[in-house]
């Protein structure tokens, strides 16, 4: 449920519109949070009438190029988000906002449609009475032979070259024991 419902937001609206009070005296009067909202109301009022207050249930959707001249407008201008959205025919200067932030995050694509929803599954092929597996295509041209060849050649030097290091790791732990193990010896045979 809306916070204020139209009914309410009506009556703040004209009894603003008559001089019964300036934003502030009105919120407070009526218990609204900011008073920043009384002033969008009227403006969107003014603009849309009662539409303009109401919540609406429909979704509106706009296209990418409306979005990105919207939010170029906004970038380029020192206008408001209530007074653009009041200019591009906008109830919901919000919606603004977030094309802004999306836009400042990942560029134009973030105002792209996207689907929504789960995604499709993948129909699962007929299973077929052979056994025999399905052979895909092999790419065997020469230069595709050549980088594998030569990635098989970078790996085996790696593989011998971690083989020699761990030989040479543990060759020096030995003789590291050994030395361990004599000084222990002699200390044991000084005493």
């Amino acid at each position: 449920m809306a916070k204020y419902d139209f009914e309410f937001k009506k009556k703040v609206v004209l009894a603003y519109l008559k001089g019964e009070g300036g934003r502030n005296f009105l919120a407070e009067k009526y218990g609204i949070a900011c008073s920043q909202h009384i002033i969008e109301w009227v403006n969107n009022y003014n603009k849309f009438g009662d539409d303009g207050l109401k919540r609406s249930r429909k979704k509106e959707t706009y296209s990418f190029e409306k979005k990105l001249s919207v939010v170029e407008l906004y970038l380029s201008s020192e206008i408001s988000y209530q007074d653009l959205a009041l200019q591009e025919g906008i109830t919901n200067p919000s919606m603004i906002v977030n094309w802004v932030k999306r836009f400042r995050v990942a560029g134009p694509d973030a105002l792209r449609p996207h689907k929504k929803g789960r995604r499709k599954t993948l129909e699962k092929p007929e299973k077929k009475s052979s056994t025999l597996p399905i052979e895909s295509p092999v790419d065997t041209s020469a230069e595709h032979v050549k980088e594998l060849e030569d990635e098989l050649l970078k790996l085996r030097i790696e593989n011998a070259f971690l083989k020699e290091l761990r030989r040479l790791r543990l060759e020096d732990e030995a003789k590291m024991r050994e030395r361990r193990e004599s000084s222990t010896a002699s200390e044991d045979s000084s005493n």
